[in-house]
């Protein structure tokens, strides 16, 4: 946050003060009163099973000096007519103040935060950088990560969700971003728009708000990314697996199912050794370095940055071993095509571990009507690939389409029946847990990891 008045916000906000409150570069806005410190601001916001103004006064006794209400309180306040709608007229506010800050917007259907984690381990190195926490990259996900920059900070990185067209524009409209980056359009989120084209024209917002003298940053795995139309005067950058794209990988590898390239931009390249999983987060590496790139980082620092990143958010394609058995926990999220991708590593490590491979897969969601269709087209790739297990938890569609002489398959209508076949796992085994973050796969996860170093203490003693 940048020093302020509490005047000065209420002007801002379109909102009335009352009482007073100190509002510093310390200043941290929450929504959640049991996360207060002392001198935070409280938003008191309404949600479908709680309302932020019923916990003003526990917020207070927490330590919060001001709220943002649209209702009088007791406490010190500013009173506004929609606190949401305050919040983005205050971050755009302090966007536009702080004249220096580079900022970077990042959307696609699948690869944001991964991306994102990746571009903060480039820019951290080159100054304060600033982030999205997880994927918190919605109308209150955006504003909050921009009310965290100050006058010290040198770059912000903000993940852009959508849920209905239209909410890209708005977030663009308050970030004012300086680097826009579309890194794919894939079928996630397909249920909610219909077509890969309407996913397109929200994705597009982006690169459709950025103003002259921005870069725009496109993917180039898909046919609607690389078309899609900025205004007069952005810089257009392209990554991708052709060598035509500006930022590409050359000389690919896998080592241990981690990603080994050269990073080449322009006549430039560099060696990097990835330490995240999958050959599919070589694409994400080029967008990160496509970024970086545009805002003036050398090839070399850019390479060095990449290879040394680990994992920085959870249970998206976490690497575990422990008794013999190898986990990859990608519980967080999923869609067909990182669906895909996450199988195509199990295969790559199973092979490698000379044991046998095992899919737990629970449900895709926000597929519409195709879900059945697409469930069953990914039962077919585990097929295809030879996985010899697939568990499919509470979707019967991933069977549909099983060849049974070569994958051995079985349906379970909840995570917690799975625990019969920890018991059938062997030294040497690969495991992968994935699907939709509600399906709360990353439970199973947990008692698998807990069992195999339950067991591998057990042996040691």
């Amino acid at each position: 946050m940048i020093d302020m008045k509490i005047e000065q916000m209420a002007q801002i906000m379109q909102g009335s003060a009352h009482g007073q409150a100190e509002i510093t570069t310390k200043t941290i806005f929450q929504f959640d009163s049991r996360q207060i410190n002392s001198g935070d601001i409280f938003l008191a916001l309404k949600g479908e099973k709680a309302d932020g103004h019923d916990f003003v006064s526990d917020a207070s006794a927490m330590g919060a000096s001001l709220s943002i209400v649209n209702r009088p309180v007791p406490t010190p306040h500013i009173l506004v007519g929609d606190v949401l709608l305050a919040l983005a007229k205050l971050a755009a506010y302090v966007r536009r103040e702080l004249k220096d800050l580079k900022v970077i917007g990042i959307t696609g259907s699948q690869g944001k935060t991964t991306t994102k984690d990746l571009l903060f381990s480039i820019l951290k190195a080159e100054g304060e950088t600033v982030a999205s926490i997880g994927s918190f990259n919605n109308e209150l996900g955006v504003p909050l990560t921009l009310l965290r920059c100050t006058k010290e900070s040198k770059y912000c990185i903000l993940e852009m969700g959508a849920r209905n067209s239209g909410d890209i524009a708005s977030l663009t409209a308050i970030a004012s971003p300086d680097v826009g980056a579309v890194l794919k359009v894939g079928n996630a989120h397909i249920g909610q728009f219909g077509s890969q084209e309407m996913i397109a024209k929200t994705k597009g917002e982006l690169i459709a708000g950025l103003q002259s003298g921005a870069v725009a940053v496109l993917g180039t795995y898909d046919s609607f990314t690389p078309k899609m139309e900025s205004a007069q005067g952005v810089k257009r950058v392209t990554f991708g697996d052709s060598p035509k794209c500006d930022v590409r990988a050359a000389d690919i590898e896998a080592r241990g199912g981690f990603a080994h390239f050269d990073l080449v931009i322009g006549s430039e390249r560099q060696a990097v050794g990835l330490q995240i999983l999958g050959l599919h987060q070589i694409s994400n590496a080029l967008a990160a370095a496509a970024i970086a790139n545009a805002l003036d980082i050398g090839v070399s620092r850019i390479a060095t940055a990449l290879s040394n990143h680990q994992s920085i958010s959870k249970w998206r394609m976490e690497l575990s071993e422990a008794n013999g058995l190898t986990l990859i926990n990608d519980s967080y999220n999923a869609n067909p095509e990182s669906m895909e991708a996450a199988l195509n590593v199990l295969a790559l490590l199973t092979q490698e571990k000379g044991g046998r491979s095992w899919a737990f897969l629970g449900q895709m969601h926000e597929l519409g009507d195709n879900s059945d269709q697409m469930h069953e087209e990914i039962g077919k790739k585990v097929a295809d690939l030879g996985i010899d297990y697939l568990v499919a938890i509470k979707s019967k569609a991933y069977l549909s389409k099983i060849d049974s002489s070569l994958t051995s398959a079985r349906y379970l209508s909840s995570w917690q029946e799975s625990l019969d076949l920890f018991r059938e796992f062997n030294p040497g085994d690969v495991i992968l847990v994935k699907a939709s973050r509600a399906e709360g796969l990353d439970e199973l996860a947990s008692a698998i990891k807990a069992k195999a170093m339950s067991e591998q203490e057990g042996e040691s003693k």
